[in-house]
């Protein structure tokens, strides 16, 4: 842990890293619904005349539902989306979604909120989704860690991941530098968001993507799952270093 911070410091130019609070992802980090949010998009597409299968949604995942349409109208269409098209294609997304088996909590996420509250470190959440299910489900599944303020999703946002833009939102609400928040994100296009806020970023693999396509967007430190991230220690660390 300490070469990755020096590392990140070094490459930022920043004098310390103090971190007082954490930014997670929420879908493929709290929640493993990516393969029905894939499952969803690939049979979206088809009902529209696009195209686009579930390996692809997990390299789109963190933008917002507008652009993801976008990127596949210009392809398929050779133009953009009208305001009612993208309406209606991501309004069929979540009702295919909805329809889904409700997704359950990713293994270790709930031991590393824990790990996270008790080095009293502030608990952010950051997602490209808008889906209410999905924010629902995070104060029913983890009571006690969220509070509405300190979640920003596509609707708060004009520019989604990969822009750095709901990374600096959360900065903003939260009132902090970069070198005093972490992220823990598992999309390649969360960890180029997070790293271009310049915020250190944690990659947790938990899809079908090599790991290469996490470390070259400029994540920090990785671990293969979440329950790995739980099991190393590192927030209880930073607790004891900060002490």
């Amino acid at each position: 842990m300490e070469q990755a911070i020096n590392l990140y410091l070094q490459k930022r130019g920043f004098k310390a890293f103090t971190p007082k609070a954490v930014f997670f992802d929420m879908d493929g980090v709290l929640f493993d619904s990516m393969p029905y949010h894939a499952a969803s998009w690939a049979q979206t597409c088809t009902s529209f005349g696009l195209e686009m299968d579930k390996t692809e949604a997990y390299m789109h995942e963190g933008r917002t539902g507008a652009s993801t349409i976008n990127i596949l109208t210009r392809r398929h269409w050779g133009r953009e989306a009208t305001e009612q098209e993208i309406a209606d294609i991501y309004a069929e997304k979540c009702r295919l979604f909805n329809a889904c088996p409700e997704a359950p909590k990713m293994p270790g996420a709930q031991q590393v909120l824990e790990a996270v509250k008790q080095a009293a470190l502030t608990i952010v959440v950051v997602t490209g989704s808008g889906q209410q299910s999905l924010l629902d489900r995070l104060n029913t599944n983890y009571p006690g860690f969220f509070t509405p303020e300190l979640i920003v999703s596509s609707k708060d946002v004009k520019h989604g991941k990969p822009h750095p833009e709901p990374y600096l939102m959360a900065l903003q609400r939260t009132g902090l530098h970069p070198w005093e928040a972490m992220v823990v994100e598992n999309a390649p296009l969360g960890v180029r968001s997070a790293s271009a806020a310049e915020i250190f970023t944690i990659a947790v693999n938990t899809g079908p993507l090599p790991e290469s396509a996490l470390l070259q967007e400029g994540a920090d430190m990785l671990f293969p799952s979440m329950t790995a991230l739980a099991e190393s220690g590192l927030f209880a660390q930073l607790a004891r270093h900060d002490a």
